[in-house]
This record gives C-alpha cells, sequence and structure tokens, in this order.
C-alpha cells in the first residue's frame, strides 16, 4: 500500500481503521462480546463460553501477527503503545491491571464495551466514557502551566525505579533466543501458545454450538491482525525511496513542503492495533483543538468506528434502547469504575482488548503481567459484591 504523498497514505490508514472498527463494534454488540462478562460468567456461574471466546480472540490474534511477522508482512517492534520495550514495567502493569480489573467491573464493562453500550443507547457509558477520557488525558498530557500528568504525581517515584533492564526487547521470543533467533522463537512460540489456547477454546463442546462465541471471537481476533497489518504496511514513496508514516513525519521539514498537514504527534503514526483507553483521552485532546486535522489519530478514528458500528447493529437488531443509573450508588460505582479504568488503563499501558489481545499478540511479557491483573481485579471484586450481597 504504497501512496504519492502523505495526506494519501494517512487517509488510508485513517478510513481503514474506521472500518475494522466499524466491523468490531457491530460484531461486538451482536455476539455479546465482552470480557468483563467472561469473568463474571465464569466466577459466579461457572460459565467459560464468553472466557473461551476472548481466549479464541487471544490465540487468532497471537498466530496471525507471529507468522505475519515471520513473514516480514507485519511489524509490531516499534509499536505504539511500545509493548516490547526493553524495560520492563512490571509493577506498572500489575497494578494497572488491578486497578482496570477493578474499574470495569464497577463500571460495568471494559473501554471496548463501553463504547458498544453507547453505541446500543446507554446513558451511563457516556458519563464513563468522559470521566476515562479526562483521567486518560492527564496520564499522559501536563496539567495547563505545569509539567506534572497524573503519572508522575502519583505513580512514577515509587513504580518506576521497580522496573527492570531485559534488553533490546520484552518479548518471549527475544528473552528465550536472542535477537539474532528471535523471529523464529516468536514463530514457535506464538504458533505453540496459539494452538494450545485453540485446543483449550474448542476442546469445550458447549463452546462449539454457540456460533456467536465463535463469530466473536474470531473475528475480534481478525479484526486486531488486520489492524496490525494496516498500520505497518503504509508507505509513502518519495522519488523511489519508501517511508513510513512515521518516519516521513518525523523528517517533515526536510520531507514535506510546506507544514500544511503535518501530524501534531508523530507517535500515533506507529504500527498498532486496538486499544480503547489512551484513544479515550487522544479523543478528549481532538475536541479540545477544535477537531484539528494535526490530532486525528488511529485511536480517534476506532473509537468513532466502534461506536457507529454498535450503533449500526443494534438499529438493525432493533435492540437500541435507552439506559439510565438505576440509583445514586449505582451512578457513584459507575464513577469510581470510570477514574480506576483511566488509572489503570494508561498505567497497564492497555486493557483487556489492547493489553489482553493486541499486546500478548507481541508475545511482550508486560502484556501477560497486565492481563493477569485484570483477570485478578476484576475476579476479587466480583467475589467481594457477591459476599457484601449475601
Amino acid at each position: 500500500m504504497t501512496f504519492e504523498d502523505f495526506a494519501s497514505a494517512q487517509a488510508y490508514m485513517l478510513w481503514g481503521t474506521f472500518a475494522l472498527a466499524v466491523l468490531l463494534g457491530a460484531v461486538a454488540n451482536k455476539t455479546n462480546f465482552c470480557t468483563m462478562g467472561a469473568i463474571s460468567d465464569w466466577v459466579n456461574m461457572g460459565d467459560t463460553g464468553r472466557l473461551r471466546a476472548w481466549l479464541f480472540a487471544i490465540a487468532v490474534a497471537m498466530l496471525g501477527v507471529a507468522g505475519l511477522e515471520y513473514l516480514g508482512m507485519v511489524e509490531v517492534g516499534e509499536s505504539f503503545p511500545p509493548y516490547r520495550a526493553g524495560q520492563l514495567v512490571w509493577a506498572e502493569n500489575l497494578l494497572g491491571g488491578i486497578l482496570f480489573g477493578i474499574g470495569m467491573t464497577l463500571a460495568s464493562g471494559c473501554g471496548n464495551k463501553t463504547l458498544v453500550r453507547i453505541g446500543g443507547g446507554n446513558l451511563k457509558s457516556v458519563l464513563v466514557l468522559a470521566v476515562i477520557a479526562v483521567i486518560a488525558y492527564f496520564m499522559v498530557n501536563p496539567f495547563p502551566g505545569s509539567d506534572q500528568t497524573l503519572f508522575t504525581l502519583l505513580f512514577y517515584g515509587w513504580l518506576r525505579p521497580l522496573a527492570i533492564d531485559l534488553g533490546a526487547s520484552q518479548d518471549l521470543g527475544a528473552l528465550v533466543a536472542g535477537g539474532e533467533d528471535a523471529p523464529t522463537a516468536r514463530l514457535a512460540i506464538g504458533g505453540v501458545l496459539g494452538v494450545v489456547l485453540l485446543g483449550l477454546v474448542f476442546k469445550s463442546s458447549d463452546f462449539r454450538s454457540r456460533f456467536d462465541n465463535i463469530l466473536g471471537g474470531l473475528v475480534v481476533g481478525l479484526v486486531v491482525v488486520g489492524a496490525w497489518y494496516l498500520t505497518s504496511n503504509v508507505l509513502i514513496d518519495l522519488d523511489g525511496e519508501p517511508y513510513t508514516l512515521r518516519s516521513y513525519a518525523q523528517q517533515w521539514d526536510f520531507l514535506a513542503d510546506s507544514p500544511e498537514g503535518q501530524p501534531a504527534d508523530s507517535r500515533p503514526l506507529s504500527p498498532q492495533s486496538f486499544t480503547f483507553i489512551n484513544p479515550m483521552g487522544q479523543t478528549l485532546g481532538y475536541a479540545m483543538q477544535r477537531l484539528q486535522p494535526a490530532y486525528l489519530t488511529f485511536g480517534v478514528m476506532s473509537l468513532v468506528g466502534v461506536v457507529l458500528g454498535s450503533l449500526l447493529w443494534a438499529l438493525l437488531s432493533r435492540s437500541f434502547r435507552f439506559e439510565w443509573f438505576a440509583s445514586f450508588r449505582d451512578f457513584l460505582n459507575h464513577c469510581i469504575g470510570a477514574v480506576l479504568m483511566g488509572l489503570g488503563g494508561i498505567l497497564a499501558m492497555g486493557c483487556t482488548i489492547g493489553q489482553a489481545i493486541t499486546g500478548i499478540s507481541t508475545l511482550a511479557v508486560g502484556s501477560f503481567i497486565a492481563f493477569g491483573g485484570i483477570v485478578l481485579g476484576s475476579a476479587l471484586t466480583m467475589k467481594v459484591q457477591y459476599y457484601r450481597m449475601v
């Protein structure tokens, strides 16, 4: 996918992202693909159907990325966010995952589910989105008139010193085989883990009989792979020299004829796939900048696309309905949950999609830690809620 100018290449990437996100939103609504619901079904009822759908999505994404990366068709080493960074911020991954797991349980769903619910008419989720967006924005961006962010004020000083330097990359392939043999090791490890997950998932005859769970897991996994492929293969041909979107933006003053069309930040032009907490903050920033094209990113398009896809399915299936808080306590729980999701999602560098599927597809150690933290935080919260009810 090679283009003659930056504007055409960027537009292709953004609209391709939007199309994938619409598909994700529609299928997630149609199949009730919900990671918080998956943990709830498992913990409270012993039903593993939706949990297996989640694991199926992980397996599809892992196998897809392992194969395509080995063939040189995707580039996930320099991704945004940097899943494979050599510095393993394990404490941030773990604590962020736990906070996010608690938050999504209190707020009735993860980041993706919040967007799907908005598309279905859930007004509670609009509030959740707004709160997450503010928290996520200020976790990354400094407060007005200050150089401090929420992250530096609350977490950096005591969590970042616990980080472990793993060298060039923290992915399992690099750790097991070293840099030179890492590609082959990634293919082998990703292939084995993916096949094992597929075996665990399809071992259940109950899962095999539920079309929606199979469809949901398959499409979510393929959409994650599709986004990796899309963002890794959009190039600009300048006098026979290929440039990625990010490399072109970084050399804008030397390559472009004018400042017109220059993106505000080159990092969101890196290869990436779906995640939803940081994009909520990006969307707030885009709105604060009066919808200037320079602030339009993969994340913003993915957020809008999921909402629209969910809305389209809700209208087609006639399931669209407005929903509001049942009580003040319900309102308070959702607010607290949204705050925790905003803090935890940025701290863990992703959510139940962004780390547990997209991140794990890169075989990054931090992604596995964050995934474990999310499940732990959500499961413990559900147990506490259950004991308080009885």
